[in-house]
């Protein structure tokens, strides 16, 4: 094997460095080493948005996006999500390995023993207004939460670290449910252990006055495939939220609660929703052609295609597009079904779309699926982040274990005035000398 390292000649200095190669990276601080002089900083890589800078080092989720591969632990997504429920998937995520029967059913009662919240959570959350946005409740109620538990602080302590874990991943769905149906005016339903993780999930949203409720097989197996889909996705936006946050030791709660806040942005979590709202413009099947010419022409955006990693078809999308006509033998075609995959079939043939690397990812999909199961659009991203939950932790927990990790600081290229002089308030507003 060639020698794995990186020459360098630095052309202001004529010097030469030798920088070593690591997995197809190299260190930024093995740059600092190239100077101009004794009073040089250094180089610095300068990369906004992090488009070609690894922050950390994972063995979590592995993604190639020219290929469109995505495993868990090593373990192909497709397989996971025709086999597993998604409890099983979080005790992959969160320990390592596919969990024995014993383990499992152990794990299934853990969390769900931890799925109810305390009684004053309710009235915390009884002060929001009635139309405050799920996620906005969701994302302060996840932060208070860490006043229910102060030992949460406790953060390098592996059995605090675990019952914390346990607790959001038990939790999540109850404040989401609850969010929602404060949202209606409707009275909160307690978590049933019996029912399972989504099944109980389904309870909380929607029982009304039946003695139990019984959700149908068919969409309770469909959210439970859509929620092992986006358990984790790598470095994403609200993930390495998640390390920033908290790599200045913050307690989970608040950590997670960031992580929310970063998932509730449109360009992140809210994008199926966006789906929703492109395929609510376009309206018929033959307005196609003429919204494409629109996106080409700048003046729209074709929600759902194209990722930031993904430079093939988003393997998750292959996978929500065959449980879309399973839900809709249940639920009934939902139309914009038929405007979407017409969307799709002549995005895939447009040369416009080829060249630009444009496939449908999970979003193009989801939103559809949710809605025709019954979900509100301002649901849409709590059901993102139920168990994206799971991936933050596994990654929070990863970044404290590691001992290369500091507190995040990126740094800066200052592009502002150079030093000059105050002036008095009298002499403001006349000719001011910047020193450049």
């Amino acid at each position: 094997m060639a020698d794995e390292s990186l020459t360098i000649t630095d052309n202001r200095t004529q010097k030469t460095y030798t920088v070593p190669i690591e997995k197809g990276t190299v260190r930024a601080m093995d740059l600092r080493q190239i100077k101009t002089g004794p009073d040089d900083f250094g180089l610095m890589t300068y990369d906004p948005a992090f488009m070609n800078t690894a922050s950390c080092k994972s063995a979590i989720t592995y993604l190639d996006g020219d290929a469109g591969i995505l495993r868990y632990r090593g373990y192909p997504i497709e397989q996971l999500a025709e086999n597993c429920t998604f409890l099983e998937v979080a005790y992959l995520l969160l320990h390592g390995e596919l969990p024995t029967e014993t383990e499992l059913e152990k794990w299934n009662s853990e969390i769900m023993y931890h799925s109810l919240i305390h009684e004053n959570v309710k009235s915390f959350m009884g002060g929001f207004h009635y139309d405050a946005h799920p996620m906005g409740i969701l994302m302060s109620t996840v932060a208070a939460l860490a006043t229910f538990y102060p030992e949460s602080r406790n953060i390098h302590d592996p059995a605090s670290r675990r019952l914390q874990t346990v607790r959001l991943v038990g939790k999540m769905p109850t404040l989401a449910a609850f969010a929602y149906r404060h949202r209606l005016g409707m009275p909160y339903i307690y978590p049933d252990p019996d029912l399972g993780y989504t099944r109980n999930y389904m309870n909380m949203l929607w029982k009304r006055t039946e003695p139990k409720y019984a959700a149908n097989d068919v969409l309770a197996r469909a959210l439970e495939v859509l929620f092992i889909l986006h358990a984790d996705h790598e470095q994403n936006c609200s993930t390495s939220t998640m390390r920033a946050v908290g790599s200045s030791t913050a307690d989970p709660y608040a950590t997670a609660a960031a992580a929310i806040a970063a998932l509730s942005g449109p360009l992140h979590g809210g994008a199926n929703e966006e789906v929703l709202h492109m395929l609510h413009l376009i309206g018929e099947k033959q307005n196609i052609p003429a919204y494409i010419q629109s996106v080409k022409d700048g003046k729209h955006k074709l929600m759902g295609f194209g990722h930031r990693v993904y430079k093939n078809y988003d393997p998750r999308a292959r996978i929500i597009k065959q449980v879309a006509s399973e839900v809709f033998e249940v639920t009934g075609r939902n139309p914009k079904i038929d405007i979407a995959l017409e969307l799709e079939k002549i995005a895939l043939s447009d040369e416009y779309f080829i060249k630009r690397k444009l496939y449908p990812n999970v979003d193009f999909y989801s939103g559809i699926i949710y809605e025709a199961m019954g979900f509100n659009p301002d649901q849409f991203t709590v059901l993102f982040g139920i168990p994206r939950t799971v991936g933050w932790l596994a990654q929070w927990q990863e970044m404290l274990q590691d001992p290369e990790q500091k507190i995040a600081r990126p740094r800066q290229v200052y592009i502002g005035p150079d030093s000059r002089d105050f002036v008095p308030m009298w002499q403001r507003g006349k000719t001011q000398t910047v020193n450049a």
